[in-house]
């Protein structure tokens, strides 16, 4: 709506009042869900030959190497079991898996229980959704035949649909990518086991990013060897694929600006159309209303999100929902806009050295990247 506003220290002034991430409530049908699993606004114009190794890091070379090898290799016809000879023309089982340039070995290209996709696995910011993205654009297949999310909207996913209408619709597809393939809870590390099995079992490729390699998932959250089974698994799906190097969102770049005043977050926000202005402590709270998979929604329009009051999330369930929103925001390279305290002192020291201690360090890398995004708001 539009109104005079008094923002504080100033003149009362007539301008377009900031949005409030606290006065929506989106509702997401599930064909939305399906439809935009896509690459991020982020990754939209990525490619391989846009990623820029660092020359410290010959992993990185080889990253590139291997997943271009593996995106010429899911051209032709859909790999699928003989239950769907109807999909199986062109190039044999055998023939597009040794087409892929040996990725996985002779002996996995002909068996249909050999690795079906790759895992990227590194520490934050290395590139791994910028190489994931890359492989989904470079993969020859129609859009709709190709499918990209995050762990969680994977699981979102199935939620919305149930497990047999996500195994039937995303069976259709030739490649399915994983962003941030975590298990949060001993339900997901069944439900994503059976799914990816079922996939597999279909004939579609999988490839995932994650900072933990696929034998060590769940360990420091649920005790690993209560879950082993489910859990080699899921890793007899992938072929590892180790990328090395430091965070590129903080190579070479200055420091994030520190936090600002209440007044200049709030005089940015009247300034700047589509902005929204909330108070933290209201926005964690109104996070636990709205489910993650909606967060993407939350966001939808918006061309800055101004925060007021930052302090330390009170607990573990809330900091989740935070990374959620922060992926988000930085999927679609919203920049945040903050007063209080800065957002490497969100998290607790034992929340950073907990067992969900790599999601809360993406959090802050995402959010600093953020933070020196929104800087010229204040300058404007």
């Amino acid at each position: 709506m539009s109104s005079s506003h008094a923002v504080p220290g100033s003149s009362p002034i007539a301008e377009t009042a900031p949005l409030s991430l606290c006065a929506r409530e989106p509702h997401v049908p599930a064909d939305r869900l399906v439809a935009e699993m896509v690459p991020p606004p982020r990754f939209d114009s990525v490619r391989f030959d846009t990623y820029v190794p660092d020359p410290n890091q010959p992993s990185q070379t080889e990253a590139v190497r291997v997943l271009s090898d593996f995106a010429a290799g899911l051209g032709g016809a859909h790999a699928s079991g003989s239950g769907r000879s109807g999909r199986t023309r062109g190039a044999s089982r055998e023939g597009r898996w040794r087409a892929a340039g040996g990725l996985f070995g002779r002996k996995a290209a002909v068996q249909a229980s050999g690795p079906r996709g790759v895992y990227l696995d590194g520490g934050y910011g290395v590139g791994k959704t910028h190489l994931l993205a890359s492989l989904w654009h470079a993969t020859p297949a129609a859009p709709s035949l190709k499918a990209f999310g995050t762990f969680v909207e994977l699981t979102n996913l199935v939620g919305a649909l149930g497990f047999q209408q996500t195994v039937r619709t995303l069976s259709e597809h030739r490649l399915l990518c994983i962003d941030e393939f975590e298990l949060d809870d001993p339900g997901d590390t069944v439900l994503v086991s059976s799914l990816l099995s079922r996939l597999v079992e279909a004939g579609v490729a999988l490839a995932a990013t994650s900072n933990t390699l696929p034998g060590k998932l769940g360990e420091g959250r649920f005790a690993a060897a209560d879950f082993l089974r489910e859990i080699q698994g899921l890793s007899a799906h992938f072929r590892p694929l180790r990328i090395d190097g430091e965070d590129y969102r903080h190579r070479g770049l200055p420091d994030a600006p520190p936090p600002y005043s209440d007044e200049q977050v709030t005089r940015a926000a009247y300034a700047t159309d589509g902005a929204s202005l909330d108070d933290f402590p209201a926005l964690l709270d109104h996070l636990a209303r709205v489910h993650p998979s909606r967060y993407g929604a939350l966001t939808d329009g918006l061309r800055a999100v101004c925060l007021t009051e930052v302090r330390p999330v009170p607990d573990q369930s809330t900091a989740l929902r935070l990374v959620v929103l922060a992926d988000r925001l930085y999927d679609r390279e919203v920049p945040v806009l903050a007063s209080g305290l800065p957002f490497d002192r969100l998290f607790s020291e034992e929340m950073l050295n907990g067992g969900y201690r790599k999601k809360y360090f993406r959090a802050i890398s995402r959010l600093t990247a953020l933070a020196r995004d929104a800087k010229g708001l204040v300058e404007q």
